[in-house]
Protein backbone atom coordinates (compact mmCIF):
# COMPACT_ATOMS: atom_id res chain seq x y z
CA UNK A 1 0.00 0.00 0.00
CA UNK A 2 1.14 3.18 -0.88
CA UNK A 3 0.45 6.39 0.79
CA UNK A 4 0.85 9.22 -2.31
CA UNK A 5 0.47 12.61 -2.13
CA UNK A 6 1.61 13.01 1.53
CA UNK A 7 3.53 15.98 0.88
CA UNK A 8 6.80 13.45 2.10
CA UNK A 9 7.89 13.18 -1.78
CA UNK A 10 8.20 16.85 -2.28
CA UNK A 11 10.99 17.10 1.12
CA UNK A 12 14.94 17.10 -0.27
CA UNK A 13 16.54 17.41 3.16
CA UNK A 14 20.58 16.92 4.78
CA UNK A 15 20.36 13.50 5.85
CA UNK A 16 21.67 14.01 9.21
CA UNK A 17 18.39 16.36 9.94
CA UNK A 18 16.08 13.61 8.70
CA UNK A 19 18.00 10.96 10.48
CA UNK A 20 17.14 12.87 13.93
CA UNK A 21 13.24 13.55 12.90
CA UNK A 22 12.95 9.53 11.83
CA UNK A 23 14.55 8.31 14.88
CA UNK A 24 12.40 10.96 16.87
CA UNK A 25 9.21 8.82 15.55
CA UNK A 26 10.68 5.55 15.97
CA UNK A 27 11.71 5.29 12.13
CA UNK A 28 15.24 3.06 11.91
CA UNK A 29 17.63 3.65 9.21
CA UNK A 30 17.89 -0.33 8.50
CA UNK A 31 19.82 -2.94 6.59
CA UNK A 32 18.22 -1.09 3.80
CA UNK A 33 20.95 1.57 2.42
CA UNK A 34 23.60 2.06 0.02
CA UNK A 35 25.22 4.98 -1.02
CA UNK A 36 22.70 6.45 -2.78
CA UNK A 37 19.63 5.10 -1.27
CA UNK A 38 18.26 4.83 2.48
CA UNK A 39 14.66 3.34 3.55
CA UNK A 40 13.53 4.10 7.15
CA UNK A 41 11.08 1.92 9.11
CA UNK A 42 9.03 1.60 11.73
CA UNK A 43 7.98 -2.05 12.50
CA UNK A 44 4.58 -2.76 13.53
CA UNK A 45 4.33 -6.69 15.87
CA UNK A 46 0.61 -7.21 16.17
CA UNK A 47 -1.41 -10.64 16.44
CA UNK A 48 -2.31 -10.23 12.78
CA UNK A 49 1.42 -10.67 11.34
CA UNK A 50 4.30 -8.34 11.10
CA UNK A 51 3.76 -4.78 9.17
CA UNK A 52 6.62 -2.45 7.95
CA UNK A 53 6.20 1.26 7.71
CA UNK A 54 8.61 1.79 4.90
CA UNK A 55 10.08 5.70 4.14
CA UNK A 56 12.25 5.58 0.80
CA UNK A 57 14.87 8.18 -0.31
CA UNK A 58 17.78 8.58 -2.31
CA UNK A 59 20.67 10.96 -2.39
CA UNK A 60 20.62 13.72 -4.82
CA UNK A 61 23.75 14.89 -3.65
CA UNK A 62 27.09 13.42 -1.53
CA UNK A 63 26.75 9.97 0.12
CA UNK A 64 24.46 8.29 2.21
CA UNK A 65 27.54 5.64 3.96
CA UNK A 66 29.67 9.21 4.87
CA UNK A 67 26.39 10.63 6.29
CA UNK A 68 26.88 13.68 4.18
CA UNK A 69 23.76 13.40 1.59
CA UNK A 70 21.09 15.22 0.93
CA UNK A 71 17.99 12.97 0.56
CA UNK A 72 15.11 13.43 -1.99
CA UNK A 73 12.19 12.17 -0.35
CA UNK A 74 9.56 9.57 -2.15
CA UNK A 75 5.94 8.36 -1.33
CA UNK A 76 6.25 5.97 1.76
CA UNK A 77 4.29 2.46 1.66
CA UNK A 78 3.16 -0.50 4.15
CA UNK A 79 3.78 -3.93 3.71
CA UNK A 80 3.40 -7.21 5.53
CA UNK A 81 5.91 -9.62 6.11
CA UNK A 82 5.65 -13.45 5.38
CA UNK A 83 7.89 -15.82 6.70
CA UNK A 84 10.38 -16.97 4.88
CA UNK A 85 9.81 -15.15 1.68
CA UNK A 86 9.57 -11.52 3.04
CA UNK A 87 7.95 -8.16 3.17
CA UNK A 88 4.93 -7.94 0.77
CA UNK A 89 3.26 -4.65 -0.95
CA UNK A 90 1.08 -5.94 -3.42
CA UNK A 91 -2.49 -4.62 -3.98
CA UNK A 92 -3.49 -7.85 -2.82
CA UNK A 93 -2.81 -7.40 0.72
CA UNK A 94 -5.26 -6.64 3.46
CA UNK A 95 -3.95 -4.06 5.83
CA UNK A 96 -5.45 -3.60 9.85
CA UNK A 97 -7.12 0.03 8.80
CA UNK A 98 -6.25 0.80 12.91
CA UNK A 99 -2.10 -0.03 11.08
CA UNK A 100 -3.22 2.10 8.10
CA UNK A 101 -4.66 4.85 10.63
CA UNK A 102 -0.95 4.91 12.90
CA UNK A 103 0.95 4.91 9.54
CA UNK A 104 -0.93 8.16 8.34
CA UNK A 105 -0.03 9.56 11.68
CA UNK A 106 3.18 8.89 11.61
CA UNK A 107 3.62 10.61 8.11
CA UNK A 108 2.02 13.42 9.01
CA UNK A 109 4.42 13.75 12.35
CA UNK A 110 6.95 13.37 10.35
CA UNK A 111 6.36 16.16 7.59
CA UNK A 112 5.23 18.48 10.49
CA UNK A 113 8.44 18.20 12.03
CA UNK A 114 10.49 18.60 8.67
CA UNK A 115 9.07 21.92 8.00
CA UNK A 116 9.68 22.32 11.46
CA UNK A 117 13.23 22.34 11.02
CA UNK A 118 13.72 23.17 7.81
CA UNK A 119 10.57 24.15 5.85
CA UNK A 120 12.89 24.77 2.88
CA UNK A 121 13.21 21.35 2.66
CA UNK A 122 9.84 21.06 0.78
CA UNK A 123 9.93 21.55 -3.22
CA UNK A 124 7.04 22.35 -5.49
CA UNK A 125 7.66 18.99 -7.17
CA UNK A 126 9.85 16.47 -6.16
CA UNK A 127 13.07 15.56 -8.58
CA UNK A 128 12.44 12.46 -11.04
CA UNK A 129 14.19 9.51 -9.47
Amino acid sequence: MEFINSSLETVVVEQQLLQDVMNKHGLVLGGHWDYERVTYDFKFDIPEGIYYLRMPGYAVEGDVGANNATIQMMDPYLGKHYYPTGVEYGEDEVFPERIVKMCQDIIMKVVDDIKVVSPESFKSTPHNA
